[in-house]
């Protein structure tokens, strides 16, 4: 099982290229499956997760082929088995990205019910509810979701549909069956994700009618078939904001080539609260810090875009951990998403937690330090932290199980030893 082992100590600079963003990539790749025309995807990114979906498309018959430049060719003409099974399902949630398209174009499928990090429950019953409204016959067996058309019924049927909460996978499962349905399909409370509009703007692409893609209420009108379409994946904007912080602790001056400001206000906010110097530039973003004892803990509330995504909090609060001051860090959208703070109290970090608050106490504060030790990675974006939290370490930090780093980051270790870092993959 792969390792990283960091030295900790150095500042960052130079230029980072942000790769394409994975929860765009996707639900994308499950876009495809739409239509029987061949599908180009340009820059998506190195990742097991995409491995692993394209590993679960070519199980369904599709033809699929990537290059290393990030380029990957689909063609679902010959798709033969529109199910989703357990063995490919277990370690990505996306994979219940299937559901959706399999259903709207060949009115049926069967996909197990997902696994991924372990932050905390995310249930699927607003999937199935979305998709009953537009028609389906929907049963959960022996772990299963089955779904069908009722008999007779050709296309599922539009509908309005409102979930009881906000659901990125869910709005993008009913964006893709309803642009294949019969009429108008209307989404209520939907997510507002650069990733939602991301997709939405490549099924428009491929003939889909959509409008308000990027707000709460997005229309679909059906139409009764797309075509295929090349489309490029959007820069990652947590990728890009897990470097900022990672400048941010070390101090340094690097640009963040493809990133886009635009799509990480909340967290911008609170880096330029904290003394750090962001600002957009041509091309991408740029960051200046002159590292953690200069910065100012910052207290935050993760939620639904455009607020604080949860998917930021765990590096956040490695940048809290050794700032000036105490800041109150509250998660609202998973349950289990602390699991990273025992592995930051193994480095030095001083932080307590009561239910969905953590209170970290800033080392810069008592004139501490982080030092070096062996940490485990528990999820992708703890892994994250725990690399940020070795860069600015005292000594040797090694972090085990990076698999959940390769989950979701794109040679992460080489990009940082680009811009200055010391930081080396130990292969067992």
């Amino acid at each position: 099982m792969d390792k990283l082992l960091i030295r900790g100590g150095r500042s960052l600079n130079g230029e980072v290229q942000v790769s394409g963003a994975k929860n765009a990539a996707l639900p994308e790749l499950c876009a495809a499956l739409l239509t029987a025309e061949p599908v180009t995807l340009l820059n998506v990114p190195q990742l097991q997760d995409v491995a692993t979906m394209l590993t679960l498309i070519r199980n369904m018959g599709v033809t699929a082929s990537r290059s290393d430049d990030g380029t990957v060719l689909i063609d679902a003409s010959a798709l033969s088995t529109p199910e989703a099974p357990y063995e490919l399902v277990k370690t990505m949630r996306a994979s219940v990205l299937a559901l959706g398209p399999l259903l709207a174009r060949f009115g049926e499928a069967t996909v197990s019910l997902p696994g991924g990090c372990a932050i905390g429950s995310r249930p699927v019953d607003q999937h199935i509810k979305g998709l009953a409204a537009m028609g389906a016959d929907i049963v959960v067996e022996h772990g299963y979701m089955i779904a069908r058309l009722p008999a007779g019924w050709t296309r599922l049927k539009g509908a309005r549909i409102t979930t009881d909460m906000v659901t990125v996978t869910g709005t993008e499962n009913f964006l893709m069956a309803a642009a294949l349905a019969e009429g108008e399909t209307v989404l209520e409370n939907a997510a507002q994700e650069p990733e939602i509009i991301d997709l939405a703007e490549m099924l428009i692409a491929m003939g889909a009618q959509i409008e308000g893609h990027g707000t709460s209420r997005i229309r679909i009108q059906g139409v009764e078939k797309l075509h295929g379409c090349t489309h490029r994946v959007v820069a990652d904007r947590i990728e890009a904001g897990t470097f900022l912080c990672a400048v941010a602790a070390t101090g340094g001056d690097v640009v963040l080539r493809h990133g886009r400001a635009d799509h990480l206000d909340a967290v911008i906010e609170k880096l330029r609260e904290a003394g750090v110097e962001v600002q957009g530039v041509d091309g991408g973003i740029r960051v200046k810090s002159a590292g953690g004892a200069t910065l100012k803990a910052q207290a935050f509330r993760t939620t639904e875009y455009p607020g604080f995504p949860t998917d930021m909090q765990a590096q956040f609060m490695a940048l809290n951990c050794i700032a000036q001051g105490t800041a109150t860090v509250t998660e609202t959208i998973f349950e289990n998403r602390f699991m990273h703070v025992d592995e930051l109290v193994r480095l030095g970090a001083r932080i307590q937690t009561d239910g969905k608050v953590a209170i970290i106490e800033g080392l810069s504060t008592t004139s501490g330090r982080l030092s070096g030790a062996t940490v485990m990675a528990t999820d992708l974006r703890a892994s994250a932290s725990l690399v940020i939290a070795g860069l600015v370490a005292d000594g040797e930090t090694v972090v085990d199980r990076i698999y959940h780093l390769d989950r979701g980051y794109d040679c992460m270790e080489a990009k940082l030893r680009g811009i200055g870092a010391q930081i080396e993959r130990i292969t067992a």
